[in-house]
């Protein structure tokens, strides 16, 4: 895995998903070969958003303060700097990152294809959904059948939000997925956190954890079995109390506007359907 470069802050798919629109748009390309996707997050942020009010129920804004003298400062007097040793930095200018970005490319660029199972999972990062655009949906299929038969994934490099991206492009089910992947000093190894060299333990030893392992097999997990019950309980203290109008506070500059909550899963079949028919 190649290793990453100093970059300014920035995450894809941070912000939740308002409407069916992809956030974004491109060409998935090896060869000659060159097909238009579009991308959606395969997941979202659905943990209860608590945040820091006033007792009077206006919302807390987070500020910049002088470590040393406790001054407020505005962006004018905030600058970027990167810390090279313990309280030393080299101060990087907005316009000097911004002649780092790299050049602006709606391509996926696929450079080699390798087994999917050569992939350690640590490596993956953010997962996203590919569905075909334009009149693509013939060669996406043709990709994604070829690709899951050989059990290969594809490494590609893209941009989005002015920041280079590696990803590995899976194809499961039909259809084409992007996780984008970990450079490899992100990556922790075993030595690292201090684990030690393993020992073989005795054959008897491993037969009576393979009978305890057998006991509790399936042959699948269910989804219900994946539920963040933290939250689910949270939501339900939450509603209870609203539904008692109890601790419910509002600011006076409030504004109420109803949520719109998209199922991309259903979003691609709809497309891919599209795609076929037509």
């Amino acid at each position: 895995m190649p290793r990453r470069k100093p970059q300014a802050e920035s995450h894809p798919g941070d912000e939740q998903e308002s409407s069916v629109r992809p956030f974004w748009s491109g060409t998935l390309s090896f060869g000659l070969v060159s097909i238009p996707v579009n991308l959606y997050p395969a997941t979202r942020q659905v943990r209860s958003p608590i945040r820091m009010l006033s007792a009077d129920g206006m919302p807390l804004s987070r500020r910049y303060f002088s470590s040393d003298n406790d001054r407020e400062l505005d962006d004018s007097q905030i600058v970027r700097g990167y810390e090279v040793s313990k309280d030393k930095f080299v101060v990087v200018t907005d316009e000097e990152l911004a002649r780092l970005d790299p050049e602006k490319s709606r391509d996926i660029d696929l450079r080699l294809f390798v087994k999917t199972s050569d992939i350690e999972p640590v490596y993956f990062e953010h997962a996203y959904y590919l569905a075909p655009a334009k009149e693509s949906a013939k060669a996406y299929n043709l990709l994604a059948e070829t690709m899951e038969n050989s059990k290969r994934a594809g490494i590609a490099t893209f941009v989005m939000r002015d920041r280079a991206y590696l990803v590995a492009i899976l194809a499961e089910n039909g259809i084409l997925r992007a996780e984008t992947l970990r450079f490899s000093d992100e990556v922790r190894s075993p030595a690292d956190v201090g684990l030690p060299k393993v020992r073989r333990p005795a054959k008897s030893a491993v037969g009576r954890f393979v009978k305890l392992i057998r006991k509790y097999k399936k042959d699948s997990i269910a989804v219900d079995e994946l539920k963040d019950e933290e939250t689910e309980k949270l939501l339900k203290l939450v509603e209870h109390k609203r539904a008692r109008h109890k601790d419910v506070i509002e600011s006076e500059t409030a504004e109420t506007k109803p949520a719109k909550v998209v199922d991309l899963m259903e979003v691609l079949k709809k497309s891919l359907a599209g795609k076929r028919a037509a």
